[in-house]
């Protein structure tokens, strides 16, 4: 590994430079805006790609956002790795709790700001360098191509007609992502698990304009506190989740699961201080751990409605809207979760207000085995570049194409993140440890070596 790890260090601040250049192209997918932005992104991931050494490198159009592909085929005989990543980056708002400006990276504490710095540039960038090192120190032990897209935030609508269309050019033996997280440097770990998703937008509409609250006030259903009501009954006291049906394909773990589970490095008091909170909250009966990676959720990740400007403004609103998302464990289907939910919310409507429901994405649980070549591969990358063997855990987010590639492919994932949870993914102030963008780029050339050893035994 010595000269993996001396290649990297004579080219510590140049790796720096590149992903500060891409950090600053503000390729937000969820706002139209920036939609050259997006297509100056792809085009800089194109060219760093050609000069890392990948032949056939492509910026391929969609009906929506392009593509980015390459490949460096050393054999076809010999093993191949898929590597995906994304792009696209949240919208940084609200631009007034950033310490810094979200699109200007900024290190402090060893730590880059920018919006994109953990999802998913910087660790997407780690492989174009790690293979870069590669190409320079050998040559890589197995053929590797690279599909980076630019819609992951917005559901990656377009990928899957994308892999349908390009199953040939896709084939290979595993899928590579760095798109999750890992403990601390000091416990690596390894995902074994995502839970899926379903988000979808509910208005609640009342009076056919906004009212005086003097005038009307306690003779019309006001939409906001009727939303507000409905929302509320959506979880018991147990903060178990009430909708009719919810659970009833959830995959429940075996004590023994459970227990090995919780064996992960946990710490309460510093999870809270971290977060500025005093006491958790979650489903009765389970630990943070599980409710954060085999349990379903059901969160608001907006609501509004009314007058919010400066001032005072004594109105009954005529709308009141929230965005709504479930994660899914295990069995559980988006689609299925979706029609439960609407059915449900419309039935708990009073008839003073009329309800709409709008699904927007989804995206299936995946479970990635940890008896697998690739998987063997991942842990004993880590185990040569951190010193010890990884940890497996369940990741809580959702990435929607790992059960595509699985079903369109055939293909199992492995998720060998380096981020942190502490890294405020989809917030301000989003960061990333400058010392885990140099570990993945140290560590991912061991995957592909490891990879192509296992796979000839």
């Amino acid at each position: 590994m010595s000269h993996i790890k001396d290649y990297v260090e004579a080219n510590k601040q140049r790796f720096l430079d590149e992903l500060f250049e891409l950090l600053r192209f503000p390729s937000v997918s969820a706002d139209s805006k920036y939609k050259e932005d997006v297509l100056k992104t792809a085009d800089y991931i194109a060219e760093k790609l050609t000069s890392a050494g990948a032949d056939k490198v492509e910026v391929c159009p969609t009906a929506g956002n392009p593509i980015v592909y390459g490949e460096k085929i050393i054999d076809p005989s010999q093993p191949t790795v898929l590597v995906y990543g994304h792009y696209d980056v949240q919208p940084p708002e609200p631009l007034e709790l950033w310490h810094t400006p979200p699109f200007e990276p900024t290190v402090r504490d060893g730590k880059i700001f920018a919006r994109g710095a953990c999802d998913d540039k910087g660790q997407m960038y780690m492989h174009v360098k790690a293979f870069e090192v590669m190409q320079n120190t050998g040559g890589s032990p197995c053929n590797i191509k690279f599909m980076i897209e630019g819609e992951e935030e917005v559901g990656s609508e377009n990928l899957g007609l994308f892999v349908k269309a390009n199953k040939e050019k896709l084939a290979a033996d595993v899928v590579l992502i760095s798109d999750t997280a890992m403990i601390s440097l000091e416990h690596p770990s390894l995902e074994t698990g995502l839970r899926g998703l379903s988000y979808l937008e509910v208005e609640i509409t009342g009076p056919n304009r906004d009212l005086h609250s003097g005038v009307y006030g306690g003779a019309v259903a006001n939409p906001a506190t009727i939303l507000a009501k409905m929302i509320t009954s959506l979880h018991d006291e147990n903060n178990h989740i009430t909708i009719p049906g919810f659970y009833d394909d959830v995959l429940e773990l075996s004590k023994e699961e459970r227990e090995a589970l919780n064996k992960a490095p946990f710490d309460e008091a510093e999870y809270k201080s971290d977060l500025g909170i005093d006491e958790l909250w979650g489903e009765k009966g389970y630990t943070t751990i599980e409710r954060t990676g085999i349990r379903p959720t059901l969160e608001v990740n907006g609501i509004w409605g009314g007058y919010i400007g400066e001032g005072a403004k004594t109105v009954l609103p005529s709308k009141a809207s929230a965005k709504i998302s479930m994660r899914l464990v295990p069995n559980q289907q988006s689609a299925t979760i979706t029609s439960l939910f609407q059915k449900h919310f419309e039935s708990i409507a009073p008839k003073s207000v009329k309800v709409k429901v709008t699904p927007h994405h989804g995206g299936e649980p995946a479970v990635t085995p940890t008896d697998s070549v690739a998987y063997k591969a991942a842990e004993k990358a880590i185990e040569e570049s951190f010193g010890k063997a990884p940890i497996p855990c369940r990741g809580g987010g959702s990435i929607p194409i790992v059960a595509l590639f699985e079903k369109e492919l055939g293909l199992k994932t492995v998720l060998m993140g380096f981020g942190l949870d502490s890294d405020n993914l989809h917030s301000p102030n989003e960061k990333y440890d400058i010392a885990n963008y140099y570990k993945g780029i140290e560590t991912i050339p061991l995957f592909h070596k490891y990879f192509s050893e296992l796979s000839k035994q």
